[in-house]
């Protein structure tokens, strides 16, 4: 009895460590949670030719952070048009506002919800730690676009707008020099 107890308790605390990854990876693949869909096959350059007979769709940048962490950020534009297909690169900018180094992570979502299995970011900041060093600033680029079967969709008649929502928030774990990686890139950020 005792071991059997105890492997639930284990097996379920595993789960609880697994929950967040098999989250992310369940969204992307889905699109769920206004979560875009990633996936090679959608990157493919025959992909990437932009639907011209199509009308643009506006795609609009937002930038919140949370109260714990204290940075500026916001899009370096408020908005891009972009047929389906094409490709757009944006940028949003950080600031340090504090006297200590500070570790970000960027989460994002798209609205309106069913727009996310048609919006592919190619390179993003996101889900990823990002030092900046007191009273650094950062411009931090999104490279993303609809995809052309975005056209096809009938669901997608009524969307001409697309918000792209980013929130920075404190990381938490480790220091900044005992995290594998991250010093290293700070350095070829610097130099």
């Amino acid at each position: 009895m005792l071991y059997y107890t105890a492997s639930i308790l284990v097996g379920t605390l595993g789960l609880s460590y697994a929950a967040v990854p098999l989250y992310r990876m369940f969204c992307s693949a889905t699109g769920l949670g206004g979560a875009p869909m990633v996936g090679e096959t959608k990157f493919a350059p025959e992909r990437l030719v932009p639907r011209e007979n199509h009308r643009r769709i506006k795609v609009k940048f937002n930038a919140d952070t949370s109260t714990s962490l204290q940075w500026s950020f916001q899009p370096q534009q408020r908005q891009v048009s972009v047929l389906p297909g094409e490709t757009a690169l944006a940028f949003y900018t950080a600031r340090n506002k504090s006297s200590d180094d500070v570790i970000g992570i960027a989460t994002y979502n798209v609205t309106p919800s069913k727009v996310a299995p048609h919006f592919n970011k190619i390179q993003c900041f996101c889900f990823e730690e990002q030092k900046l060093m007191a009273g650094e600033q950062v411009d931090m680029p999104i490279f993303f676009f609809l995809d052309p079967e975005f056209a096809n969709d009938p669901d997608m008649a009524d969307v001409d707008t697309v918000v792209l929502s980013y929130t920075f928030f404190k990381a938490r774990g480790m220091p900044f020099e005992k995290q594998p990686g991250l010093a290293e890139q700070h350095q070829q950020r610097q130099e």
